[in-house]
């Protein structure tokens, strides 16, 4: 059962909550209970039954330039990967981008794997997300921890504070 988010912060990691009142429309934004053994969006979308279309994945990545790293995330329709080495390369203008190990995600997110969510993520970090996330009408997305899940439009993700919507970012 989708609850609106902002009356149910048991069901948020302690930054999301905080930062749900910054998101455009917060008060349309919703949020389920799930199990938490089925955060994974291929699990989550097969048991509960929501296309791939209408989930996006936010992967948090480490860009390397002159021996100094900088986090940034990146959030794309499940269809899609985010372009990594090409598109997101240059738009952080780093020399090398991968995956940013698990615990770093974790420990500077203040998130769970699993559950990381563009919503209250550091102010420092560049946020991008792709133009097709951006038009979707209603998206699921992680909520912080691996027990729930969002329930949030395309624009009320992209009107978050830091993110820059780009075309071509998921492949």
């Amino acid at each position: 059962m989708v609850e609106v988010a902002a009356e149910r912060p048991d069901l948020l990691a302690v930054p999301v909550a905080e930062a749900l009142r910054e998101v455009p429309g917060h008060e349309d934004v919703g949020v389920a209970a799930i199990d938490a053994e089925l955060a994974d969006t291929a699990a989550f979308c097969e048991a509960y039954g929501v296309p791939l279309g209408a989930s996006a994945n936010c992967v948090v990545v480490a860009a390397k330039r002159g021996g100094v790293e900088r986090l940034a995330a990146c959030v794309v329709l499940a269809t899609t990967r985010a372009d990594v080495n090409g598109v997101v390369r240059r738009l952080l203008d780093a020399r090398k981008v991968s995956f940013a190990p698990m615990e770093q995600a974790v420990e500077s997110s203040g998130m769970a794997y699993g559950g990381i969510t563009p919503v209250g993520l550091p102010k420092e970090w560049p946020v991008l997300i792709d133009a097709a996330v951006a038009a979707a009408p209603e998206l699921v997305v992680g909520s912080g921890i691996r027990g729930s899940k969002l329930f949030i439009s395309g624009a009320a993700l992209a009107g978050l504070p830091g993110v820059e919507v780009i075309e071509g970012l998921g492949r």
